[in-house]
Order: C-alpha cells, then structure tokens, then sequence
C-alpha cells in the first residue's frame, strides 16, 4: 500500500461511523466532531459507553491469547478491525505464536489510512489488510485466500460487527458465507450488544443509529446463539464479555454493579 493511496482516501466526516465512535470512546483521536456528537448521545442513554468499548476490547484480547495458544490457531481472518489501537490482534497472536498470518478487513477509509499499523508483522508471520465490506463474504473470502490458506484453520474474528447487520440485511446467512469455506477445527469469535437487560434503552439507541442513516441490532442472547449454528461453543460458552476466561487477561473496572450487556462466544467448527 503506497502512500499516495493513504493520502488519497476520502473520509465522510458529514456523518457518524461506528469505527471512529469506538475509538472516541476508548479515548483514540482518529474520530470527527460527528463521531464524538452521537457518541455523547449514547452516553445519555447508557452512562456506560466507555467502559462497554473496554469490556469489548478485553474480551478481544483474551479470545485471541486463548486462539493463539490453546486453540492452536496460526491464521486469523478480522473482520470489522476498526481503527488500529494497541496492542491489536496480530500483535497478541504473534507474541504467542510469531508465525502467525492475520488479515484486516474493515470498509472506513480511515481504518485504511492508519492500516501501516495494522502491518507490522513479525519476521515470521505475515499481516495483511484488506479494504472491504463485511456484507460482501464471498470477496473477503477470495481475497484473503490470497494470504491465508483455507484448507487449514482459521480463525474468524466478528467482533463488535454483527450488531451492525439486521436480520434483514442477512446477518445470520452472512456468518453462514463466511463459516461455510473454512476448514475443520477454525473457530468463530462474536462480541454482541445485548438487548435483554434494558430493552427499552436498546430500543431508543436504535432509533437514535436510524436517524443517522445508520443501522443498530442488538440482539438477545438466544438471537446471539443463532450466529454459531452446527458449531461446538468453546467453553464457558455464550456469556457476558466480562465474564469469558477472565483469568487470560486484565480486569476492566467499570461504573456500577450492573452487568455490562455484551454477549460474547468462541466455537469450534467440527
């Protein structure tokens, strides 16, 4: 990727995207006026905005430390990167195994412009980053079989994407295109926004994403279990972000004692 084509990227910044709103609310800088505008507005919603932006990162990083060790996976295919902050994927993965291959896919122009970070693999490993969109699998899948070797494991990252997607949209058949060419023993990693422990407040942020042209689909955690239809969950199976493998990673402290609405699952494709 050369520099003039970083530098030639268009950027909207006329209306909110949900990458550069993640990344207002992990404290990034890489967001507009536009993006931090709708992100305060979930936080009247939910004062909890940042510490669910946290929990969800976390959860990240400790799939990824047990992928890369007890899952024995060595390639990883990103869907939905977001805007780079460390340590990200291919760092983790590689720290435990160096030769790890990873490929990114995201469709925000500026997830392209920073994508120099995304590529600093190891001498061993390889990164990768692609330019697209997550509704389009099959693309994904031709192009990242380019990098990544489809007739060996892989692992298949959706995190903090799939309550972008409505049923309508073809959420669940989307997983089913991306599943479908992976070989025997990959594994599938969802994060999700939860709609069962405020329905009412999931609702009003629906609406606020569809005001913006945008489209928000938090799911129950019975909705969520769909997505890993004829694969064998990992255990402790479907559960709260916080709660998936604490032991792999740090402990985010957030406000109050009620449960942050995350669904998260790792599974096994038999």
């Amino acid at each position: 990727m050369t520099g003039q084509e970083q530098n030639s990227v268009y950027i909207d910044t006329t209306k909110p995207h949900p990458a550069r709103m993640y990344d207002w609310f992990l404290g990034g800088k890489d967001n507009y006026p536009v993006d931090e505008e709708m992100a305060r507005q979930l936080l009247t919603l939910d004062a909890r905005g940042r510490d669910m932006a946290r929990t969800n990162r976390a959860f990240m990083h400790r799939s990824t430390r047990w992928l890369a060790g007890p899952g024995g996976m060595r390639q990883y295919l990103d869907i939905g990167t977001g805007i780079p902050t460390e340590p990200n994927l291919h760092q983790l993965a590689q720290q435990t195994a160096p030769d790890s291959r990873v490929v990114y896919t995201d469709n925000d122009p500026i997830v392209l412009r920073h994508a120099e970070a995304l590529l600093r693999s190891t001498a061993e490993g390889v990164t990768e980053y692609l330019q697209a969109d997550a509704r389009e699998p099959r693309s994904i899948v031709e192009q990242a079989g380019k990098i990544l070797d489809f007739s060996q494991p892989v692992a298949l990252s959706l995190n903090a994407l799939l309550h972008f997607v409505s049923d309508e949209d073809g959420a669940y058949e989307l997983v089913r295109d991306l599943v479908a060419p992976l070989a025997p023993g990959s594994h599938l990693v969802i994060s999700h926004v939860a709609s069962d422990f405020d329905p009412e407040g999931a609702e009003k942020a629906r609406q606020l994403y569809a005001q913006r042209g945008l489209t928000l689909a938090p799911r129950t955690r019975e909705q969520f279990g769909r997505f890993f239809d004829g694969l064998e969950l990992v255990e402790p199976g479907i559960s709260l972000a916080a709660e998936w493998r604490p032991e792999l990673g740090e402990r985010v402290e957030v406000t109050g004692d009620d449960p942050i609405p995350g669904w998260v699952a790792v599974a096994r494709k038999p």
